[in-house]
């Protein structure tokens, strides 16, 4: 049994074959997956496909890309739209300076209100950090001071101190297919010595396809791949991780049923 915490099945890429890539995903044993919305102007399409599907969930919020197109979403309109059965968590939101296709401010004020709404609903904030791990490590800090919320860091690729930080501060950690890139030593070594109970596998897809599929368009059902990595950095069998993975999920998303 495995999850996949983090996929974006409302892409162009999957159009024309959702049915089969959900299909694929559930013969591949994963028993639950999360769309995650990257806009909330576009929020109505990820909540249908999750209407569409019992074993697929969703999120609301707008990825730091996007950050600066829907400055007027409120903490308030994200607690709204989560009251929906099938929306399970908040987010994607965050920081990205490897782009900067937002302005830092507009992403930090973002993030801050993402953050408002996740504490207020009870509901997992998923966050995206890519080369803003300090920036990032003070408002979690900040923000975990004015009261907790539960959150994940997902698809990590940042340095050991901001998974550190996270830890600390009652985070859980996903990995995506980055975890098996050769050249992700560093990630394998972090992701070997986190909790066990904090550690989560998804796609990002379909972005990030792990090996040996590298370069190819990411689905569901690879996030198997992922997760045998994990399972050989850990020194544990796959069953294992696989039962480890999915219950830590279950924990965070308190909101999805389990099978």
């Amino acid at each position: 049994m495995l999850v996949d915490s983090h996929c974006h099945l409302d892409f162009p890429d999957f159009e024309s074959e959702r049915d089969a890539v959900v299909e694929r995903a559930r013969a591949a044993g994963i028993v639950r997956m999360v769309t995650i919305s990257t806009r909330v102007s576009e929020f109505d399409k990820i909540r249908s496909i999750a209407e569409a599907y019992d074993d697929i969930y969703c999120s609301v919020g707008t990825h730091p890309h996007n950050a600066d197109e829907e400055p007027d979403v409120t903490t308030e309109d994200l607690v709204a739209l989560a009251a929906h059965p099938k929306v399970v968590g908040i987010g994607e939101a965050g920081l990205d300076y490897f782009y900067d296709n937002a302005s830092r401010e507009g992403q930090a004020a973002g993030l801050r209100r993402h953050i408002g709404a996740a504490r207020e609903t009870g509901l997992p904030l998923i966050i995206h950090s890519r080369d803003a791990d300090d920036d990032m490590a003070a408002i979690l800090k900040d923000e975990m001071g004015k009261g907790a919320f539960p959150a994940l860091l997902h698809c990590f690729s940042s340095g050991r101190a901001l998974a550190e930080t996270g830890i600390e501060l009652g985070l859980y950690v996903s990995f995506s297919g980055i975890l098996t890139f050769k050249k992700s030593t560093e990630i394998r070594e972090i992701a070997r010595d986190l909790p066990a109970d904090r550690l989560l596998v998804e796609t990002d897809s379909p972005y990030l396809a792990p090996m040996p599929y590298r370069g190819k368009r990411n689905e569901p059902s690879f996030v198997a791949h992922t997760a045998s990595v994990l399972a050989e950095c850990r020194g544990v069998s796959v069953e294992e991780i696989g039962e480890l993975t999915s219950d830590n999920f279950f924990r965070l998303f308190g909101k999805v049923p389990r099978p």
